[in-house]
């Protein structure tokens, strides 16, 4: 990062940690700092790595003023956006604004609908995050309806109905309630038969062409008038399977003059010959389309308030025609831009992930590769962080992005006074000692709590060091938590120099590893494996323990195998790069 943007990010850094420490008249936070930073500024994303470093700093010296003075230097640097902050105490206690009319309801009661056809990717996380944080404001109720009504097209996946609840857990929430709307289609017949009485609906048997140029001309279907015995023979014979897949539909009688095309006559109910695969539904037939069921079951449990993305606003003008018949009180709605995440290589689809690892293009759901909510947790990143991420993206109809460098910086904050600190050696080369070193480092497992202890890693004959650690010819090194030692005739020699040299500022420190006791270990990276070698008490670890791999990053425990390998004299262990 050259001098002129370090400038900029520490200019566009200290205004944001002023709003966020004046805000909540507390210290600022980095990850909460990272996500409006980086989404007003999207120069920054090519340079994510080293941005979170430079706003650490500007956080400290803002953290280090008083309330008064970060005010005062705020109304210095931007005027206008404090003004604006301070004009709605209210809101200003919340990161997500009002929801509207909260207050003329008894109980706010929100679903979360997931289409179970996989586990969640990143973007689903912003639904349960916001339901969730809604729910805690104002005291209020939200579901989990599993939208599994297409067989077919999005098929479901057996096993992600207990994924997404595993994910939702994950994240910080529990349902109070769990529907699955393949269980329910009883409820949606019931209804779709009082629609009929209504003279609400009618069955068709036009081909999808022939519909269409007669709503695209905006001609009745000449179904429409059918009388309501004759719909509700063949309705029933839908239910019954008596018509295949594209011989009969139930339709919505909407405005066939209607200026939108896509609410005239709107399909309810279809025909799917494919069966479904959870055992209890596979034998029915006529399935609902989504908005006629997501309608009904949002009345019948009594949502009052509904978040979907902006791309689904016909489906709240569709689903009104269905509530006027019924003289029902359609929720209020809300609706939001898609969130564009940074980072991957891999799109955020579930279908896209479901066809790359059938293809064995990724090891599964979890692979680091992936942007799911599975690859996150086995990384070992907290779902907090993952939460209070999606919250400060807010509700804006707008497409938002998300910075992945602001989880990580809030995970960060989450998982750093309890990790402890161990050497990774990446690749490493193998450096022999000379002058009698210490036989055993003992560096701090964490250097801010003495009372954790200290590690246990004898020192041997000689070390491995990263490629780019290899000092040059006749220079001195660190070793940490070790000494001194100057590199002559292809070896470390001892030398005994004080700390001193190093805080002079004369000597390099680098982490290292013992080359004959050494543990074997994989991290595996959102960029691929990466081979090397860890301090020896690592092969003791247990499964789904955080480190702090010195000079690398942070990473989780993920497998240890007892076997042992060439260097290793206990283990070998595969962990999950979680960030830097």
């Amino acid at each position: 990062m050259d001098d002129e943007l370090r400038s900029r990010v520490e200019r566009e850094a200290e205004k944001h940690a002023l709003l966020n420490a004046v805000k909540h008249e507390s210290e600022a936070n980095v990850g909460a700092v990272m996500g409006p930073l980086m989404g007003d500024n999207p120069a920054f994303r090519e340079h994510a790595d080293a941005v979170p470093g430079v706003v650490g700093g500007v956080v400290a010296r803002v953290n280090d003023l008083d309330h008064e003075a970060r005010r005062a230097r705020l109304e210095e640097l931007a005027p206008e956006e404090l003004a604006a902050m301070e004009a709605d105490d209210e809101e200003d206690e919340h990161d997500l604004p009002g929801l509207p009319n909260a207050d003329e309801y008894d109980q706010i009661r929100m679903r979360c609908a997931p289409n179970p056809n996989g586990p969640w990717h990143i973007g689903h996380a912003r639904m349960p995050a916001v339901i969730g944080t809604y729910k805690q404001r104002y005291d209020g109720w939200f579901c989990v309806r599993f939208d599994d009504t297409d067989p077919e097209t999005k098929r479901p996946d057996l096993d992600a109905y207990d994924a997404i609840l595993e994910d939702l857990s994950y994240l910080g929430f529990e349902a109070d309630e769990v529907y699955t709307a393949s269980d329910r289609l009883e409820i949606y017949y019931d209804h779709a038969r009082r629609l009929i009485d209504a003279g609400g609906a009618y069955t068709c048997s036009c081909s999808g062409e022939e519909f269409s140029a007669l709503k695209n001309s905006g001609k009745p279907c000449p179904h429409r008038d059918k009388s309501t015995e004759t719909i509700h023979d063949e309705f029933e014979d839908m239910i019954a399977g008596v018509y295949d897949s594209g011989e009969m539909v139930l339709r919505v009688k909407t405005d066939i003059e209607h200026k939108n095309p896509a609410l005239r006559d709107w399909v309810a109910f279809r025909m799917v010959d494919t069966p479904h695969p959870r055992e209890p539904a596979a034998d029915y037939r006529c399935w609902p389309m989504l908005d006629f069921q997501s309608g009904v079951d949002d009345h019948i449990v009594g949502v009052t308030h509904i978040i979907r993305g902006i791309d689904l606003q016909d489906s709240a003008k569709r689903q009104r025609f269905v509530y006027d018949y019924f003289d029902w009180e359609y929720p209020e709605v809300i609706h939001w831009g898609h969130v564009q995440l940074d980072e991957y290589d891999v799109k955020m689809s579930t279908s896209t992930l479901g066809t790359l690892i059938e293809a064995g293009d990724l090891d599964g759901w979890d692979d680091p590769r992936a942007p799911t909510l599975q690859s996150l947790r086995r990384r070992g990143i907290e779902g907090e962080a993952i939460t209070e991420a999606m919250v400060q993206l807010g509700t804006s109809t707008s497409d938002v992005d998300l910075a992945m460098s602001s989880i990580y910086a809030t995970n960060r904050n989450l998982i750093d006074e309890e990790t402890d600190r161990r050497f990774y050696v990446r690749e490493g080369v193998e450096v022999g000692l000379a002058g009698s070193p210490p036989g055993e480092a003992n560096p701090p497992l964490h250097p801010n709590h003495e009372d954790r202890g200290v590690r246990h890693i004898p020192v041997g004959d000689a070390v491995f060091l990263e490629q780019d650690d290899l000092p040059a010819r006749e220079t001195r090194i660190w070793l940490k938590g070790l000494g001194c030692f100057h590199y002559t005739r292809d070896v470390l020699q001892y030398t005994g120099d004080p700390i001193d040299v190093v805080r002079d500022g004369d000597v390099d420190v680098v982490h290292w590893v013992p080359a004959a006791e050494s543990v074997s270990l994989t991290l595996r990276t959102p960029d691929g494996d990466v081979t090397g070698w860890a301090e020896p008490e690592v092969g003791s670890l247990e499964p789904g323990a955080l480190v702090q791999f010195e000079r690398v990053g942070f990473a989780r425990i993920d497998a240890v195998d007892a076997g042992g390998t060439d260097h290793a004299t206990d283990a070998s262990v595969v962990a999950y790069y979680t960030h830097d």
